[in-house]
């Protein structure tokens, strides 16, 4: 049983994490971000974060995993962001 729920977690974690990857991808090639939300990046990368925490606490690997990359392809919309916004960048 543990297996199938060890299963589920997985393709849900790589099916959320994949979802940024359209919009990693445009935002890079754009390089604009503007249709991002500060307030919304600052929540979103928040809840991530602390679900890589409740991952170590939990010692769930899939649960690390899926979101440590998640908040890399968000730091990545948030670099685009903040280069755009920047005098000069």
């Amino acid at each position: 049983m543990k297996t199938w729920i060890t299963v589920i977690g997985s393709l849900s974690a790589i099916g959320t994490t994949a979802a940024w990857l359209p919009q990693v991808v445009r935002t890079w090639r754009t390089r604009a971000a503007e249709d991002f939300s500060w307030s919304y990046l600052a929540l979103f990368s928040s809840g991530v974060a602390g679900w890589i925490v409740y991952g170590f606490l939990r010692k769930d690997f899939v649960v690390i995993a899926a979101n440590v990359v998640t908040l890399l392809l968000v730091l990545t919309v948030l670099f685009v962001k903040i280069r755009e916004e920047t005098p000069g960048g």
